[in-house]
C-alpha cells in the first residue's frame, strides 16, 4: 500500500494535469524531473538516480543506482557498493551488477524539496504553454462559440469552451457592436501566437470574410459538405457582404441553397452579425457574366475588358441605374471589385456615347464578332453543300415537305420580330432618363469610393488565385 506523502504528491500531481490539460505521460515527466532534482540538490549533483512510477497503484519510487565493485577499490559511496556488501542483499551478485536502493524522497531536505518544487512547477508551466499551443494551432481559421470575460484598453477577451481566454482587438471588433460580461458570441481563431515570456495568445475576429464562410458552413449542410462552393467573399463588417458561390451539382440552385426557405439559411446567418446584410451571388467562369452578378442587384447592359489591362473592365448600365450599380458611397462598386478582383469602372449608357476611346473598343469588338460571325456562316454553308451532294435525292422526295416549314418558320420569325420590337419599345418608354444633377451626384460618388479601394492589393490577390489554379491544374 502506497504511503501517505506518495499518495498526496500524486494526488496534486493529477489535479494539475486535470486543471490544465497537461497528458499524464507530461504529467509523470515532471514528476520524475522533480524527485530527481530533489535528489541532485541534497546529494551535490550526483546523477545515480533514476524514478520507476506506476500510475495505476499511484505509486512511484526514487532509486540510487549503484555499482557493485570488488572489496578495497571503493572510489564514489554514492555510486558503489563492495561485493561482500552485495552478497549480504543477494549471494547471486558479481561484481559489475547493478543495484538499485530505495530512497525516501522527505530526507531530501527542506531545501532540496522547494528546489524539486520549483522545478516541477516550471517543468508544468512549459508543458500547460506546449498544451494550449498545440491545441489551438490547429483551429485557426475555424469558428469556436465563446463568452465575452471582460474588457480592458487593448482587447476584449473572450472565454474560450475550454476555459482558456483568448483576444479581439479592435479591428476584429465589428463597428457598432455592444459586448456585456457573460454574452455568447462566435468567434473566428483569427492566429495562435507563442510569446517567450507571456506563453501562447490566442486572438480571435469578427471581422474576417472567413467567419461569414464558417457560419454558411453551420446553416447549410451543402456548404460544409462541398456541393455547393463559396468562391469568394467580400466583406465591410456590421454593414454589408457580398458572397460568390457555385455546385457541383447542375441540378442544384447554389444561391437558392444558402438563401433557404422562405430565406431561414441566410436569416440565421445576418442575425449572427447583428443585421449585416448579405448580397449572394453565382460564380460563373465567364468573367464578363460573373462581374455583372457581382454588381447585382443592378442591371447591366456590357461589360468590356480594357485592352491596355486584362484586370480593369467598363461596366456599361441603363442611366437610372448608375445610383444603384455604384451603391452609397460607392460599397456595391467597391464590394464587388474585391469579389471579382477586377478595377470596375462603371458608366451610363449615356456616358459611354459619349466617350470616344470606350466607343472605338465596342467598334472593334463588333468587328471581330462581325468576322466571328462570318466565319461560323461560311463553316455552316461549306457543311450543307457537302450535305446537299450527299443527300441529294432524299432532298428532293423532301422538297415539298420542306418548302411548306420554311414558309411556317418565316411566318413565326415575323411574328417574333414584331413582338420584340413592341417590348422594346415598351421597355424604353418605361425607363426615365436621370437629370443632369444626378448623373453628377452618382459620378462623384463614385470617384469617391474608387479612392478608397486598394486595387493593387486586389489585383496582387487575383494573381496569387490565378497561380494556385494553374498549380491546381
Amino acid at each position: 500500500m502506497a504511503s501517505d506523502y506518495r499518495r498526496e504528491l500524486f494526488s496534486a500531481l493529477q489535479a494539475l494535469q486535470a486543471e490544465k490539460g497537461i497528458s499524464q505521460e507530461d504529467a509523470i515527466t515532471s514528476l520524475k524531473d522533480t524527485l530527481v532534482t530533489a535528489y541532485k540538490k541534497n546529494f551535490e549533483g550526483e546523477t545515480n538516480v533514476e524514478v520507476d512510477v506506476d500510475p495505476e497503484k499511484q505509486e512511484f519510487n526514487l532509486l540510487q543506482i549503484k555499482e557493485v565493485i570488488p572489496d578495497g577499490d571503493m572510489i564514489d559511496p554514492y555510486s558503489e557498493i563492495y561485493l561482500k556488501d552485495a552478497r549480504e542483499i543477494n549471494s547471486a551478485y558479481e561484481a559489475g551488477d547493478q543495484i538499485k536502493f530505495e530512497i525516501n524522497p522527505r530526507d531530501f531536505g527542506r531545501l532540496a524539496a522547494q528546489s524539486g518544487k520549483n522545478k516541477s512547477t516550471q517543468t508544468i508551466r512549459e508543458k500547460e504553454k506546449e498544451a494550449i499551443h498545440a491545441r489551438y494551432e490547429g483551429f485557426e481559421h475555424e469558428i469556436v462559440s465563446a463568452r465575452v470575460a471582460r474588457e480592458d484598453q487593448r482587447f476584449l477577451w473572450v472565454t474560450m469552451p475550454d476555459g482558456q481566454e483568448a483576444a479581439m482587438g479592435d479591428k476584429d471588433r465589428i463597428p457598432g457592436e455592444t459586448y456585456k460580461t457573460g454574452d455568447p458570441i462566435k468567434v473566428l481563431i483569427n492566429r495562435v501566437e507563442d510569446s517567450a515570456t507571456r506563453g501562447p495568445q490566442i486572438y480571435v475576429s469578427r471581422t474576417s470574410p472567413e467567419l461569414v464562410k464558417r457560419l454558411f458552413e453551420q446553416e447549410v449542410p451543402e456548404v460544409y459538405d462541398g456541393t455547393v462552393v463559396i468562391e469568394s467573399i467580400a466583406r465591410e463588417a456590421g454593414d454589408r457582404s457580398k458572397v460568390a458561390v457555385r455546385t457541383t451539382d447542375s441540378n442544384l440552385d447554389p444561391v437558392g441553397t444558402l438563401v433557404g426557405p422562405r430565406g431561414s439559411r441566410v436569416q440565421a446567418v445576418v442575425n449572427e452579425l447583428h443585421g449585416e446584410n448579405m448580397d449572394i451571388v453565382e460564380w460563373v467562369e465567364d468573367e464578363a457574366q460573373y462581374i455583372a452578378n457581382a454588381l447585382n442587384p443592378a442591371e447591366v447592359v456590357d461589360v468590356i475588358f480594357s485592352p491596355d489591362n486584362d484586370n480593369e473592365v467598363t461596366v456599361i448600365v441603363p442611366d437610372y441605374q448608375l445610383s444603384l450599380a455604384i451603391g452609397k458611397r460607392g460599397q456595391n462598386a467597391r464590394l464587388a471589385a474585391k469579389l471579382t478582383k477586377f478595377k470596375i469602372d462603371i458608366k451610363s449608357e449615356t456616358q459611354a456615347e459619349n466617350d470616344p476611346q470606350l466607343q472605338a473598343i465596342l467598334e472593334e469588338s463588333a468587328k471581330y464578332a462581325e468576322e466571328e460571325d462570318q466565319s461560323d456562316e461560311t463553316d455552316e454553308t461549306d457543311e450543307a453543300l457537302e450535305d446537299e451532294t450527299e443527300y441529294a435525292d432524299a432532298n428532293e422526295y423532301f422538297s415539298e415537305g420542306a418548302d411548306q416549314f420554311d414558309a411556317s418558320e418565316e411566318e413565326k420569325t415575323s411574328e417574333s420580330a414584331e413582338e420584340s420590337s413592341s417590348a422594346e419599345e415598351d421597355s424604353s418608354k418605361a425607363k426615365a432618363k436621370m437629370t443632369e444633377a444626378e448623373v453628377k451626384e452618382a459620378q462623384d460618388e463614385f470617384a469617391a469610393a474608387l479612392k478608397n479601394v486598394d486595387f493593387d492589393a486586389i489585383l496582387e490577390e487575383k494573381e496569387g488565385d490565378d497561380n494556385k489554379k494553374s498549380d491546381d491544374k
